[in-house]
């Protein structure tokens, strides 16, 4: 439950066996320091020397760099994971829903969602460059119960996205996290202790109570996340919304009003994106046809199959696929 102090601020009231505890005001997160983004910034170009989206060392980190903004839309799949922009800008499109953020504002993806994206500012020189942690519900529950010894609020919005401002604190211990891929032993001894202090800060901002929900197995997003982890490993079978609903103990209205509120998309349109981004990436990476795509990711009918991809990507499977062979030929 929230209130609101007298001038303005919003206080947290947290729930304690049943009894609603005195309130006490949420972390209001410190402006961004310019200072602090420039060094991510230069980081995030150490270890991103050319286009694209690079695995550091550190496990579940991710630096990015674009020389330019795109049209199209690039679509995958993003696992929960906290997002941060040092330079240029992007948008996100989840379903029917549109996140736009920058270098004052953090992404946070509560479950994996098949999203689509655009660089939406960028030049070769000021490229964009993105920094991602991904999130390991465990952990998220672990800290949880330091974070909120007393007991978690009561969330009543569900959703998987949250844009948040960015936390200075947040920055600078991406910064000091970066800084221990130079260091020998760093990252084994001090890495793991600097994603704690991230996810720590994370918790304690204005959105915290509503990241930690994926890490409590009895929380509508918790629940959502195990029907999603079920279908991104079989999303190549028949599915009926009332077997997933079965899975997580829920009765079949609810499964559907949560997974939609969760991910913006029902459970049959969220198996349908699964499988037209799982084609086209075959398609892209092994020269598979169309045909053979479509039945590899579950579909009966090529025909369905084209007209399906075509409302999605835009072009008919050939067509797409050969503009985006061009398009990597050209950007070369």
């Amino acid at each position: 439950m929230l209130h609101h102090d007298c001038n303005g601020g919003i206080l947290e009231a947290v729930r304690t066996n049943g009894k609603i505890a005195p309130p006490r005001r949420a972390d209001k997160p410190a402006e961004p320091n310019q200072a602090d983004t420039a060094r991510l910034a230069r980081l995030i170009a150490t270890y991103a020397p050319h286009d694209g989206s690079f695995e550091l060392r550190i496990p579940g980190v991710h630096a990015s760099r674009a020389s330019r903004t795109n049209k199209d839309c690039f679509h995958n799949l993003r696992v929960p994971c906290l997002c941060l922009i040092a330079q240029g800008a992007k948008t996100v499109i989840v379903g029917q829903e549109e996140y736009e953020y920058d270098a004052s504002r953090t992404l946070v993806f509560s479950v994996a969602l098949p999203i689509a994206s655009q660089v939406t500012r960028a030049s070769h020189s000021a490229p964009y460059l993105g920094f991602r942690l991904d999130l390991d519900p465990h952990k998220i529950a672990e800290l949880v119960l330091k974070v909120f010894p007393q007991g978690l609020q009561l969330v009543q919005e569900r959703r998987a996205v949250y844009v948040a401002p960015v936390d200075e604190c947040i920055i600078n211990a991406a910064v000091r996290l970066l800084e221990c891929l130079a260091q020998p032993g760093d990252v084994e001894l001090l890495a793991p202790l600097v994603v704690e202090e991230m996810l720590i800060r994370l918790l304690r901002s204005p959105i915290g109570a509503r990241v930690a929900q994926m890490g409590f197995a009895e929380s509508s997003v918790h629940r959502i996340a195990k029907a999603i982890s079920w279908l991104r490993d079989n999303f190549s079978q028949p599915i009926k919304t009332e077997d997933l609903a079965r899975m997580v103990h829920m009765s079949v209205s609810s499964f559907h009003e949560h997974f939609k509120s969760v991910t913006s998309m029902s459970p049959l349109h969220y198996q349908k994106v699964l499988r037209l981004q799982a084609a086209r990436r075959l398609m892209l990476s092994t020269m598979m046809d169309a045909g053979s795509a479509s039945l590899r990711v579950g579909y009966l009918s090529a025909s369905q199959f084209s007209r399906e991809y075509c409302r999605f990507f835009g072009s008919a499977p050939a067509r797409d696929i050969g503009r985006l062979r061009q398009d990597a030929r050209v950007w070369a």
